[in-house]
């Protein structure tokens, strides 16, 4: 599993008072990060070797502006060329939302998906979860 710690802010905050429904999905994409440098470890949008195929994400929950938000992220899902990241976002001791990304392993040039590689197949397996 792969955790991150953020804070809500303000300005993610609705006219309902919880945290915007759309704001999820940003998170989620966020915290990512790490499985992209499974693939591209610099993060260099010319090398970039990723294609999101689907997300979808789940409420659970409000989520609110002022206490801490823990985002867990698995892969759930270990195909030929895609994966599933499931993800979800804690707070206070409560899931309040959960999500997948269908994720691609995509040549640019070609148009095509290709192989995972077997590097970053041993660091999808160390972060594998059955749902």
């Amino acid at each position: 599993m792969i955790e991150e710690t953020i804070k809500p802010r303000f300005c993610e905050t609705d006219g309902l008072g919880h945290i915007n429904n759309t704001v999820v999905a940003q998170w989620f994409e966020g915290a990512r990060d790490p499985i992209f440098k499974w693939f591209t470890p610099d993060l260099n949008l010319k090398a970039w070797k990723l294609i999101l195929a689907k997300t979808t994400v789940e409420f659970h929950a409000e989520l609110q502006y002022g206490a801490d938000v823990e985002l867990k992220s698995h892969i759930s899902r270990i195909g030929n060329s895609s994966f599933d990241v499931y993800q979800e976002a804690w707070q206070q001791g409560v899931k309040c939302a959960s999500g997948t990304a269908v994720m691609v392993h995509f040549n640019y040039q070609s148009k095509k998906s290709e192989k995972i590689s077997a590097t970053a197949l041993a660091s999808m397996q160390r972060h594998y979860i059955e749902l």
